[in-house]
């Protein structure tokens, strides 16, 4: 009997402490988790009264992500955007412009060095004595002042005046001594008198006369791949100058002695042209005759 009674008083004891047994459980992780959560909530209330860190980002009155900063910042990147389009875009144009002037440069240079070839690989005729004193002397002008004139009998080689001669230019003297070597028919001595001529008084009136005669005693000394050079030079060199329309034709003459007629009717073409009126009486009058010899239509 006093067994029973102590068996019934250890279950009752049991019973009574079960449900704080229960409560004595280590709690499960979720709970952990949820408990800290709470935790970290009320400590930002306490130190972020206005809001979570993210939303004042430091400062103490406003947030600083709010809608109109956003949509500023937006503006301002599509501007950005749309300016490196543009110089994107001009880029692209200059680089298109350059690559242009560098292909037309290239087709200039290929031109002329064609040009120059052609010249340079042309069969040289000789000028026959006919020639020498035909056209040739009637499109040169007249002796300059300086040279002595010759009444009567046959033409020869005068005196070379000097510069100590009275009122003589001595630039007009250096190109006397070559138009006169030129009529005699010394043309290796008038070219080279010609060429320290124009390299002595580069700026003088008759430059462009003794380039122009240099080039036509190249061309009666049958060498008119250098007479065109010469002339063709003269006349880009001063287009105005007192002999740059006389070069010009005898440029055609040249181009027509290295078998290139066609050429030289542009030559001609380009004579009538830029001159036109102003062409001089000896040169209108030797023109046509010299394109009938080119057959330019």
């Amino acid at each position: 009997m006093r067994f029973r009674s102590t068996l019934l008083l250890l279950a009752a004891s049991a019973i009574a402490l079960t449900p704080a047994a229960a409560q004595r459980r280590p709690a499960t992780p979720e709970q952990r988790i949820d408990r800290l959560e709470r935790q970290v909530r009320q400590v930002q209330k306490q130190v972020f009264p206005k809001g979570q860190p993210a939303d004042t980002a430091g400062f103490s009155d406003d947030p600083a992500a709010t809608q109109d900063s956003v949509t500023n910042l937006n503006g301002r990147l599509d501007a950005v955007e749309r300016q490196l389009a543009d110089i994107l875009r001009q880029s692209e144009e200059n680089g298109n412009r350059v690559a242009q002037m560098e292909a037309e440069v290239a087709r200039l240079r290929a031109d002329q060095d064609r040009r120059l070839r052609a010249l340079e690989t042309a069969p040289a005729d000789n000028r026959d004595a006919s020639e020498q004193s035909g056209q040739g002397d009637q499109a040169e002008a007249a002796p300059p002042p300086s040279r002595p004139k010759v009444e009567n009998g046959p033409a020869k080689l005068q005196p070379v005046a000097t510069a100590t001669d009275a009122g003589l230019d001595p630039a007009e003297a250096a190109y006397d001594e070559g138009y006169q070597l030129w009529t005699a028919g010394k043309y290796d001595a008038a070219i080279k008198s010609l060429q320290a001529f124009t390299k002595k008084y580069p700026d003088h009136r008759r430059a462009s006369w003794a380039y122009n005669l240099a080039g036509r005693a190249q061309l009666d000394k049958g060498q008119p791949r250098a007479a065109a050079e010469t002339l063709l030079a003269n006349y880009r060199r001063d287009p105005k100058g007192e002999r740059a329309q006389d070069s010009l034709f005898y440029l055609g003459q040249s181009l027509v002695k290295l078998g290139q007629p066609g050429q030289a009717c542009k030559a001609y073409a380009e004579l009538e042209e830029v001159y036109g009126a102003s062409l001089r009486a000896p040169l209108k009058t030797a023109l046509p005759g010299a394109k009938a010899e080119a057959r330019c239509s």
